[in-house]
């Protein structure tokens, strides 16, 4: 190979500098980016106080709560990098489409604020910063509210074991003066004890009345637990 023909196979400096790959890198503002991230890492953060104050499940997970900011700042720059180039967005939509997610969702809100994550990074990316202040802001308030209400209108199960009927009539009065409502939802009868499974409604947060109940003539014991549907804690 001659100097001629290795000259023309070689990239030349200019050559370098027209390449599409760095032309690509003056399609985009420094500034747009660092507001965008900003504005992910704020409602990211939001988005982590609001599930920290909310969660009443078993366990709180720190590390599930942790990918909620992450995930608004990496939807935020995935959205800027594919509006900013068509080709590069037709190139994301097929490499997203092999990941699979195997994390098990425990709790059903866990749904909504991985959501709520990815729309307001999807919302930052797009460059509609007000919408996604205002709508996390309201979603927010909402999901406070509903998460403060008392705490006598949870359900709660209430599980007790008698000797005799004698008993097991002493535990249901002193509940009919004592819960706001209650249904039997399972009764187990043997030759040695009689073990029922109630469902109440308190009047209100005390649960006194299970003090009560244990010291009943023939009770044996007396479990109250917490029911959400799906779960006891």
């Amino acid at each position: 190979m001659n100097s001629n023909q290795f000259f023309h196979a070689a990239l030349s400096f200019s050559d370098i500098f027209k390449s599409s790959f760095l032309e690509n890198v003056s399609e985009f503002s420094m500034l747009d980016v660092l507001l965008g991230m900003v504005f992910a890492v704020a409602i990211g953060l939001f988005i982590f106080v609001i599930y920290k104050k909310t969660f009443s499940g078993v366990m709180y997970s720190s590390g599930f709560a942790l990918t909620l900011p992450g995930l608004a700042m990496v939807t935020t720059l995935v959205i800027m990098a594919v509006t900013s180039n068509v080709v590069l967005s037709l190139g994301m939509v097929g490499a997203l489409s092999i990941v699979r997610f195997r994390a098990a969702i425990k709790e059903p809100m866990e749904i909504v604020f991985l959501f709520w994550s990815l729309a307001a990074g999807i919302v930052i990316g797009a460059g509609m910063i007000p919408l996604a202040v205002i709508g996390s802001a309201i979603i927010g308030v909402i999901l406070l509210m509903f998460a403060n209400r008392n705490v006598h209108d949870n359900p709660y199960i209430l599980v007790i074991s008698c000797r005799d009927e004698k008993a097991e009539e002493s535990v249901l009065k002193t509940l009919s003066k004592s819960v706001a409502r209650y249904v039997i939802k399972t009764k187990t009868v043997s030759r040695s004890q009689i073990e029922m499974t109630v469902e109440i409604r308190m009047k209100d947060a005390g649960t006194a009345f299970v003090n009560r109940l244990c010291e009943i003539n023939g009770v044996e014991q007396a479990v109250l637990v917490s029911y959400n549907g799906e779960y006891m804690s």
